[in-house]
């Protein structure tokens, strides 16, 4: 019986280039043997969500989420609470691509990313489940972590989710800590923290310092509470991730690994972060399932286009770190904005 491919991509992603690539992609994908079709995501809420489940449930073999994270993060909702599940490919061709990028799949050209799908090798990966709903990269919550819903698109591709929001430092006005109860395999935090994180790879915005011994099988998060609400502090916390993961050892950041996180609100709403997008409120229930996707990877070596910017990203890294380490307190006026007078 011949295979079945069901590619579920999202038109509007990487400036239509699926769309001029479809295709090649059916090609190839044909070619390696697999009876391949295509859906094209529309405006309704879960459009992906909903194609993916449906095709699971029709036997399908490998789905194929085509577009950015947040078409990977539908097609995995759609399969990952089903008991029988396809393969999972991945052709990225949105804005930050995060898990491409972390599973070495070749972000610039869909082409070549349908190439490692046809190559036929796979990984059993971990995803993550926060009450209902299910995500692949990286989940958190607290004040820093609301700001990706404010911001624009093309800033989060050009600077990448974490160093945006050092670089648009600005935009954090009397940012405070927030209680936070936080339950996880081997203790309990229960204080003030600013942000927290559970991560499944080593990718958050493009930057791969900030979880350095992330593994993508063993079954547990890395946890990284940012205890501090100065800024001065945070920034400088930065320019020990850019500066090769250096922060996992600083008193000002809990960094543990646990296969399961309770996160609950003191005296504060805490909004909850999945995958980039607003996922809810806090009491949440995170577990790690451990292996719980099959995925189409690249097993062999890195392609050499796998990271793309190589040299913009590290003349940023050098720019930012050099100029953090000249802020001190005095630089920043009672409104927490950089580079104005205190009056």
């Amino acid at each position: 019986m011949q295979k079945r491919c069901r590619i579920i991509y999202n038109p509007t992603s990487g400036r239509e280039a699926l769309k001029r690539d479809l295709v090649d992609i059916l090609n190839i994908l044909e070619g390696a043997g697999y009876e391949t079709s295509a859906y094209a995501t529309t405006p309704e809420e879960n459009s992906a969500q909903n194609e993916a489940k449906r095709a699971a449930q029709a036997g399908f073999d490998l789905i194929v989420a085509a577009g950015g994270d947040g078409t990977i993060n539908e097609v995995v909702n759609g399969i990952a609470g089903l008991k029988k599940r396809p393969k999972l490919g991945i052709i990225p061709a949105g804005t930050t691509n995060d898990y491409a990028r972390a599973l070495r799949i070749p972000r610039e050209s869909p082409v070549e990313a349908a190439k490692v799908i046809a190559a036929g090798k796979s990984v059993k990966i971990d995803i993550g489940q926060a009450n209902e709903k299910y995500f692949v990269n990286i989940a958190g919550g607290g004040l820093l972590t609301e700001l990706t819903y404010s911001v624009p698109s093309q800033l989060k591709s050009l600077f990448g989710y974490l160093a945006y929001l050092a670089k648009g430092a600005e935009m954090l006005p009397r940012m405070k800590a927030v209680n936070m109860h936080l339950e996880y395999d081997e203790g309990v935090y229960e204080g003030k923290a600013s942000m927290f994180l559970v991560a499944l790879t080593n990718s958050i915005g493009g930057f791969e310092q900030i979880v350095p011994d992330a593994s993508l099988d063993d079954g547990k998060f890395t946890m990284i509470v940012v205890k501090t609400d100065n800024l001065v502090e945070i920034l400088h916390l930065l320019t020990l991730v850019l500066n090769g993961g250096k922060h996992i050892n600083d008193d000002r950041i809990l960094y543990v690994k646990t296969n399961k996180l309770i996160a609950k609100p003191v005296d504060n709403r805490i909004m909850i972060n999945i995958d980039g997008e607003y996922g809810g409120d806090a009491p949440v229930k995170f577990v790690n399932l451990k292996q719980h996707l099959e995925i189409m990877a690249n097993t062999d070596e890195i392609p050499n286009d796998a990271i793309s910017r190589q040299d913009e990203t590290e003349d940023f890294r050098r720019k930012f770190v050099e100029g953090v380490e000249e802020i001190t307190s005095d630089d920043i006026n009672d409104d927490g904005i950089i580079g104005e007078t205190k009056e």
